[in-house]
């Protein structure tokens, strides 16, 4: 990847679920628009079922405002890559499939998610045996997506969430245990906030295998307010030299649906104009790139250019 950036230029994505609660909504192409306008390239759509989707229409609409779509990806219970029994395992690498089918009918270049095992099991995989089953199985798929123009990815969660791959050291583990080559980390600063003491050296460490950046608030709400310094943590990742796709992630139930709302345990609404959040988080990133080394150079080569 280049490192030769400018502001007007950076790679970053919004999920979709900032604006609006799902992927079907009338009011899909005014969001799209809004997120454009604001300098996001990319929205993260919610998860969504393949069998259930009109991929027709969302590709054109995603077209449409010239933004490409990040998928998610995971498991269901009988549909479990971590399973010990031989025909769940399958299952589970015919979800991941599926996904990445999906992903490439909207022409979308990448797909998030929680691939490795089930969502919201704190107790759930412990087992290395478990967790190198889910890491192969990980791995096959994402060198097939590779294959087909896709960076599979794999989000580190917070111990609430999962018990698989909570810091980015066990993330660069379960890469190594892929034995892929195309499987790329997946951090988001609200997680990070919970599990790791340093998060610029976390950045740093998975930065060899960190394809996705995400940035989110202490409290999922604006990114200009909050425990984490999201600004410094943008400098700090342009400052290594990593030039990967950056996320900007918020929840609140008035937008929320009230099943996605009780499932991530969104229980207030810490803001509810969804436009201004991703101009918000816009103006912190935008900060965090002209204050960091490349950003100044940027700046000054401008001066130079005008």
């Amino acid at each position: 990847m280049t490192t030769d950036h400018d502001a007007g230029a950076l790679d970053v994505a919004c999920h979709l679920n900032v604006l609006l609660a799902d992927a079907f909504s009338d009011l899909v192409p005014a969001a799209l628009s809004a997120v454009v306008a604001a300098g996001y390239r990319r929205v993260v759509l919610p998860p969504l079922d393949p069998d259930a989707t009109d991929t027709a229409h969302l590709r054109d609409v995603l077209a449409a405002h010239d933004v490409s779509p990040i998928t998610i990806a995971g498991q269901a219970p009988g549909a479990d890559v971590s399973s010990a029994d031989p025909q769940e395992r399958a299952a589970g690498a015919a979800m991941l499939r599926a996904a990445l089918d999906l992903t490439v009918a909207l022409r979308g270049d990448q797909m998030n998610g929680v691939p490795y095992g089930l969502f919201g099991r704190p107790a759930g995989v412990t087992d290395p045996a478990a967790i190198e089953r889910a890491a192969v199985e990980v791995g096959r798929v994402a060198d097939e997506a590779a294959d087909r123009g896709v960076m599979m990815t794999f989000e580190v969660l917070n111990r609430y969430e999962t018990s698989v791959v909570n810091t980015a050291a066990q993330a660069m583990e379960f890469v190594a245990l892929s034995g892929s080559e195309n499987l790329r980390i997946h951090l988001d600063t609200f997680h990070m906030a919970v599990e790791e003491a340093d998060l610029a050296g976390a950045i740093t460490m998975a930065a060899p295998k960190l394809g996705h950046l995400e940035l989110g608030q202490s409290g999922r709400g604006m990114l200009s307010t909050g425990a984490v310094d999201l600004e410094a943590l943008v400098r700090h990742a342009f400052d290594i030299g990593w030039s990967g796709r950056f996320g900007v992630e918020a929840f609140s139930r008035s937008v929320l649906s009230p099943f996605a709302s009780d499932m991530l345990a969104i229980w207030r609404s810490p803001y509810l104009d969804g436009v201004g959040l991703a101009q918000d988080a816009m103006r912190v990133i935008r900060r965090g790139f002209a204050s960091s080394v490349e950003g100044r150079r940027a700046a000054r080569l401008s001066r130079v250019g005008g």
